[in-house]
């Protein structure tokens, strides 16, 4: 799949999906927090994605339930790589040197991130 990119509201959307799995329009809408967007804004969202190949849906007589079509993990993936891109050179140690200097991150965690590098080292 080519890089993936939501707007804010798609965002919005996919994070409903993804904790849901699968859902129906009313569902979908009482999961916004308040104030709640228009069913007609939803359903132009959720068309949009299924034109993007992002969302799906089967059909039960004349109600669609919705599912994502990209996993989380792979947008996450897709997000922090294109950070990393923008922002680091594409350079996964500039972005590592800036995060461990920048995040005030406690010893603790910082050795847990060392035993997670150590971890896939040993792979």
């Amino acid at each position: 799949m080519n890089e993936i990119k939501l707007t804010n509201s798609e965002k919005i959307l996919m994070d409903i999906l993804w904790e849901k799995e699968k859902a129906f329009l009313k569902d979908i809408l009482e999961s916004y927090p308040d104030p709640k967007p228009a069913t007609t804004t939803v359903a132009t969202v959720l068309k949009r994605m299924q034109n993007k190949d992002l969302v799906g849906f089967k059909l039960f007589g004349n109600s669609r339930e919705y599912f994502p079509k990209v996993a989380k993990g792979e947008y996450f993936n897709d997000e922090m790589t294109s950070m990393i891109d923008r922002f680091f050179n594409s350079s996964v140690t500039q972005f590592a040197s800036f995060f461990t200097s920048n995040s005030k991150l406690s010893q603790k965690q910082l050795k847990e991130l060392r035993d997670i590098i150590d971890q896939q080292i040993k792979k």
